[in-house]
């Protein structure tokens, strides 16, 4: 930093903006607005319109710094495929103010991750969110009858790994980007799928993740209609998983996982209507439960 700021000081300066975003699978890419790419830290920042972004908003208080980035969805930085498959949600960005004709001499001005991205034609736009973006998201428990949980994670505590509860198959055909056929599963029963997870595991497309609408057998075939497009790499042959689908009931939970002792709902809280119940002189008035 010492050295950038002897550098800005000779007022003729030789300086550009450096970009790094290390994607949900581990994969960074780097950018650079100079006309030349650049190299530092082990990253190659390329020279190109892969990404672009506006001007930071930064202050000194605990507000979110806020900027978007716009780039093409094109070539090898940026592919659509990858922008659907989700690869890039959540993505950390570094964003470094650089002397290019001394890479040495730097500062690092940004750190944070991409929020919603909007696909526009054969470009998108992204916004980014600072650090103190975290603080924006609401803690503790929300009391509701279903469960607070995501099947498998650290509250639920569920194995998904669990024989039964997860398989491995490659799918057949794919209808309209939503409906994979797959082969027969013998002694899994219609709709045990419904509302669960789908990974692809090998392929272009792989990474991707679709939820279950629908789950249902078809002539010797497993058929699964998913809530959106998978991915427009998404192809027969693809190796998926398929994980058991969860509708957050108690009785789901203790009757097709075993696993009531981990429920993070409250199935026994009283519903809206009871703020307008009345006593009544007929039926039982003895304290009991309403339900």
């Amino acid at each position: 930093m010492s050295g950038l700021s002897e550098h800005l000081k000779t007022g003729t300066t030789t300086l550009c903006r450096a970009w790094a975003v290390t994607r949900r699978d581990g994969v960074t890419l780097g950018f650079t607005d100079h006309d030349r790419s650049l190299g530092f830290d082990g990253i190659d920042f390329s020279a190109s319109t892969g990404m672009t972004a506006r001007a930071i908003e930064q202050t000194t208080g605990l507000a979110v710094d806020n900027t978007e980035a716009v780039g093409a969805l094109s070539g090898d930085a940026i592919r659509d495929e990858d922008v659907r498959a989700g690869l890039f949600d959540g993505a950390e960005v570094l964003s470094w103010l650089v002397n290019w004709a001394d890479v040495a001499e730097r500062k690092l001005v940004f750190r944070g991750s991409l929020g919603e991205i909007e696909r526009q034609g054969k470009s998108f736009r992204a916004e980014l969110r600072g650090l103190a973006e975290a603080l924006n998201v609401p803690n503790g428990r929300v009391y509701q009858r279903p469960c607070g949980a995501v099947l498998g994670d650290g509250s639920c505590r569920f194995d998904l790994n669990t024989p039964g509860y997860a398989i491995e198959v490659e799918v057949i055909s794919v209808s309209g980007g939503t409906e994979l056929i797959v082969p027969e599963q013998a002694g899994i029963s219609e709709g045990w799928f419904a509302r669960g997870r789908v990974e692809v595991l090998s392929g272009s497309a792989k990474g991707a993740i679709g939820v279950v609408k629908r789950d249902r057998d078809g002539s010797g075939l497993r058929i699964l209609e998913l809530w959106e497009v998978l991915s427009a790499g998404f192809a027969p042959g693809d190796l998926i998983r398929i994980e058991a689908g969860c509708d957050k009931s108690a009785g789901t939970c203790r009757e097709k996982f075993g696993n009531f002792l981990n429920f993070r709902g409250f199935p026994d809280i009283p519903g809206e209507d009871w703020m307008v119940s009345y006593p009544v002189s007929d039926g039982d008035n003895d304290g009991g439960s309403l339900r």
